[in-house]
């Protein structure tokens, strides 16, 4: 009795399989565009309430396909004396950190109260945003761009 012929196996991948790419640090970066929307100047009567409010909106854009957690910092302060002497010290106010889940390119708005105690020039520019596509697995968010400063002008009435 003759034995059935010994054929090689061949395996192959068809050419256009294309293995997802591991995204750069800058492309990493650029997952989340950010933007506040606020009152150029605002007049407050610090005589009548210390304490001047202002509502500020962060916007947050989902730039990529794919859907991506976020996290937003709010404890951040500008430390640097160049920029204390420009822009005085403010607090936001309520909850200051948040995590959420944006998807495929959706925009999510965040409602934001910055307080100030005294009239001048502040810079409301110092949340910090991170971002990591959710698949990854990664330790860390990767912090996203930020934009230029955001200033307000608060002045006395």
């Amino acid at each position: 009795q003759e034995l059935p012929e010994m054929v090689l196996l061949k395996f192959f991948r068809p050419e256009n399989t294309a293995v997802p790419a591991r995204p750069t640090p800058e492309q990493l970066s650029n997952l989340i565009k950010t933007s506040l929307h606020y009152p150029e100047s605002f007049s407050h009567s610090f005589h009548q309430k210390s304490l001047c409010l202002v509502p500020v909106t962060l916007l947050l854009s989902n730039c990529s396909q794919a859907v991506v957690d976020v996290m937003i910092d709010l404890r951040h302060k500008t430390t640097s004396p160049e920029a204390l002497e420009i822009h005085g010290s403010f607090t936001w106010l309520g909850q200051t950190q948040y995590k959420l889940q944006l998807k495929s390119q959706e925009v999510y708005s965040l409602q934001l109260k910055a307080c100030f105690v005294h009239t001048g020039v502040y810079n409301l520019g110092t949340p910090r945003v991170f971002a990591k596509l959710v698949d990854q697995v990664t330790l860390f968010e990767t912090s996203q761009q930020n934009s230029m400063p955001a200033l307000i002008i608060i002045n006395n009435i």
